[in-house]
């Protein structure tokens, strides 16, 4: 904030207006600022009316810029790179994200209107990148500057480090310039960039075991001594406000941090195991936690049968499957479908995931002091007319969740099943009634993840005479069909996959079903009046992503486990 504020400044107005100063306090600050030519806002800072943080969400109101909050950052050092040390230090201007799709690069700033910082800055990273600047406080970013120049940050370099000349913990005054707690964020930074869904840190006898679930499959990315491990825990669980004195008992806890720019949220588990307490961090990026219902994979008859089952005004619908086979981003698609002034939808998690707005989200477990049956029993008294619960566990949530539909409430809730038409017998032998269950279940939708091929280095090739049978086709005939295979390449690590895509099976039920299910029909007899009424199974939409040239074989067999022949499947477009 180099350049002062006037009587009439709209800082000054705007603290006042807000209530974070009054009058008199005006009047002070006013006077002080005149007498030393310095910003109205550094003034009342200093003289104690107001916190820097409270400055800083002043100024974001009244500029419309982004505020951010530097104690919990963590930047990659890529990013760092961009803009010298001794220029972002002259200027008080630290770099946070580099988008390289928009060309932008997040510079937090203490007065984003400087001009004579803002041309310094463009001038150095050139015309092909756009300064996007952030509201932070002035300290924040001092401290932060100290904390993240001058130190290596990359993983090579800390291990190097560590192993030439590591201080003794506690050695330094700077707690984070510690090669260890630099080694700990340079890993969350990694993990976020290459996409994994969860970060495991496993203790042997003589070394520490670092992997990442990319797309759903671990992968070991380091190995590092396992006197690194001590101290490395010890970070992790303070970061997660777990107690760092308990070794012996599990705990859970989670941390909100700005990774690379992006506020990403990580859920702590600790295990105690033979050769210490093994960690597990689940990353969820909030940027990409809520997918629109038409973009999660439903093909166009799915996706009808979806929106039918939401059409209607009450009752239970399902989604089952194995955990992380995405059941929680399909149930947010369905939500934010749904999400509308006129209702009141409410939600019981545990733990909740991804922050919705206008939707009550309420998380449950030992913690809350509350579970899942006492949630609804709770929630129903909020006169809700949407209901998610996380996941029904044993009778009495499932007792819950029928009561709730058949008072006229629309009832999502997720349960561990293989199939769509496996959830009847489970809920019946968690004690439900044929009679109860008919009429009010509505609709269930069964899924699992698979991976993508990487469409840089993806292998064709045409289909064997096995393939053929397992897909529904004669071993023979004059079209020649072509599979992709996996390969791989430098855009996908090698691995021949990059992301992953849903497969589904879609159950909406009607009244020929609602009358199986109050006559005691078998599994068998359920599934095969589900399969005459156009429900594919789980391998058939999968197969469908086999005929298009996204998923292989291999990968669908490793989800869906061996692939009976398939029956005439529609012709997909090629």
């Amino acid at each position: 904030m180099n350049a002062p504020y006037t009587a009439a400044a709209p800082i000054g107005q705007t603290l006042l207006a807000t209530g974070l100063i009054g009058d008199d306090q005006l009047r002070i600050a006013l006077h002080e600022q005149r007498r030393e030519h310095r910003p109205f806002g550094q003034v009342c800072v200093e003289l104690g009316f107001i916190t820097e943080a409270m400055l800083r969400d002043a100024l974001s109101a009244r500029l419309g810029r982004q505020a951010v909050e530097l104690a919990g950052a963590v930047i990659d050092p890529a990013t760092l790179a961009l803009v010298p040390e001794t220029l972002a230090r002259r200027h008080a201007a630290l770099p946070l994200a580099h988008d390289e799709a928009a060309a932008t690069l997040t510079v937090a700033m203490a007065d984003p209107q400087n001009l004579i910082a803002l041309d310094a800055l463009a001038a150095h990273c050139g015309p092909s990148l756009r300064l996007r600047p952030a509201l932070a406080a002035e300290s924040e970013i001092r401290e932060a500057l100290d904390r993240h120049y001058g130190y290596r940050l990359a993983i090579d370099d800390i291990l190097q480090e560590l192993e030439t000349a590591a201080p003794a913990a506690g050695a330094s005054r700077n707690e984070t310039a510690h090669p260890l707690t630099r080694l700990v964020d340079a890993l969350l930074i990694d993990a976020v960039k290459a996409a994994a869904s969860d970060i495991h840190f496993e203790p042997e006898a003589g070394f520490l075991r670092i992997r990442y679930r990319v797309d759903g499959i671990l992968h070991q990315m380091r190995a590092l001594h396992a006197g690194h491990w001590p101290p490395m825990a010890l970070r992790l669980k303070v970061m997660a406000g777990l107690n760092i004195a308990e070794t012996r008992a599990p705990q859970d806890g989670r941390v909100s941090l700005t990774v690379a720019g992006r506020p990403i949220d990580f859920r702590v588990s600790t295990l105690p195991t033979l050769h210490g307490e093994n960690i597990v961090l689940r990353i969820l990026d909030r940027q990409r936690g809520i997918a629109a219902l038409d973009r999660i994979g439903f093909d166009p008859v799915q996706h009808d049968a979806v929106a039918g089952i939401l059409a209607r005004p009450e009752g239970l619908i399902l989604v089952t499957g194995p955990t992380g086979s995405g059941k929680t981003t399909t149930l947010y698609a369905m939500l934010d479908h749904l999400d509308d002034e006129a209702l009141n939808i409410m939600t019981l998690e545990d733990p909740v995931e991804y922050p919705m707005a206008r939707i009550r989200q309420t998380a449950v477990g030992e913690a809350a002091r509350i579970d899942f049956a006492a949630g609804v029993r709770a929630l129903l008294r909020q006169d809700p007319d949407v209901i998610l619960i996380g996941e029904i566990r044993d009778a009495e949530t499932a007792e819950m969740a029928i009561r709730a539909a058949m008072t006229g409430h629309r009832v999502f809730a997720t349960l561990h099943t293989n199939t769509a038409v496996g959830v009847i017998p489970r809920l019946l032998d968690l004690g439900i009634r044929p009679a109860l269950l008919a009429g009010n279940l509505c609709g269930v939708i069964a899924q699992r993840l698979v991976r993508r091929l990487c469409p840089d280095c993806r292998r064709l090739a045409p289909a064997s005479a096995e393939e053929r049978r397992f897909l529904g086709l004669p071993a023979s005939s004059g079209e020649e069909i072509v599979l992709a295979h996996a390969a791989g390449c430098p855009a996908c690590g090698g691995r021949g996959y990059c992301g992953r895509q849903a497969i589904f099976e879609v159950l909406p039920m009607d009244d020929v079903l609602d009358e199986l299910i109050a006559a005691g029909a078998t599994p068998a007899e359920l599934a095969r009046a589900a399969r005459n009424r156009g429900c594919l199974a789980l391998s058939d939409d999968g197969r469908r992503k086999a005929l298009d040239g996204s998923a292989s074989l291999d990968e669908l067999r490793r989800v869906v486990g061996p692939l009976a022949p398939a029956a005439s499947l529609p012709a997909m477009p090629r």
